[in-house]
């Protein structure tokens, strides 16, 4: 597909990757191997698909613009990828027909990056690794260290499940079209233990919420809504501020 004929949809955020030094690169990160099951969200027009569909046993790909599932689908070097067309979002990865655990590769829609971060934490059990390019601010704040000013809701909530490793920054030009903000591919991992059970995700949460909706006040201040034993406030020094908390040490708040 030519680049001039197709009608970029701002409501999917669509930016194509279009250099070929950036592909290689992302292949070269990705360390494919010949038994790999890769799930790709959004492959656009499809240079990215071609250059890892060739390294690997099998492959799904996931596109919500029909057009371009138009273009894929008639692609004959493409007939054994599983080609879905729908949003991301509404797929359960078990459900696909590929073998899982899967790895996952996406130029995803940056407005909706956070909703497929935890899409992904969701389906823990259906996938290996995954590769993703993010906005480099967003990518920034994953991996913030404590106290400094990129660490936030997202660190905490994401850290919780996820390792999180900044594989290298992606300048604004070698897509179309042009983004207006930096990018970087970000590699997620699976802790071996979660620092938290699943069952106690929603009130994490409530808790995570509350504290960095006022992360300039103490903890006493913008937790005081919860009910917490005296023995998390030996523990915790509610004098703090959010940013000053570990992961860790959010997750002693559930008691």
């Amino acid at each position: 597909m030519k680049n001039k004929t197709h009608p970029f949809r701002r409501k999917w955020g669509q930016n194509f990757l279009s250099d070929s030094n950036l592909l290689d690169r992302i292949i070269r990160t990705l360390d494919l191997q010949k038994n790999d099951s890769i799930l790709e969200i959004g492959p656009g027009d499809g240079l990215l698909t071609e250059k890892i569909f060739s390294n690997v046993k099998e492959m799904a790909i996931v596109e919500i613009d029909p057009l371009l599932v138009k273009h894929l689908s008639i692609r004959s070097d493409f007939t054994d990828i599983r080609i879905i067309h729908g949003d991301i979002l509404m797929q359960n990865i078990e459900e696909i027909p590929i073998t899982n655990p899967v790895r996952v590769v996406g130029n995803i829609p940056y407005n909706i990056t956070s909703s497929i971060i935890f899409w992904l934490i969701e389906q823990l059990d259906y996938w290996e690794d995954a590769h993703i390019m993010l906005q480099k601010e967003v990518a920034d704040r994953l991996i913030a260290q404590v106290g400094t000013k990129q660490y936030s809701r997202l660190t905490v909530l994401v850290g919780v499940y996820i390792n999180i490793e900044l594989c290298f920054k992606v300048a604004p030009d070698v897509f179309y079209p042009k983004p207006k903000v930096d990018s970087a591919i970000v590699r997620f991992t699976k802790k071996k233990t979660p620092i938290i059970a699943d069952t106690d995700f929603v009130k994490f949460n409530s808790i995570v919420k509350a504290a960095f909706l006022k992360r300039r006040k103490m903890l006493r201040n913008s937790l005081s809504g919860f009910d917490f034993s005296e023995n998390i406030k030996k523990e915790i020094d509610f004098t703090r501020r959010p940013e000053t908390l570990s992961i860790e040490e959010f997750a002693k708040l559930l008691g």
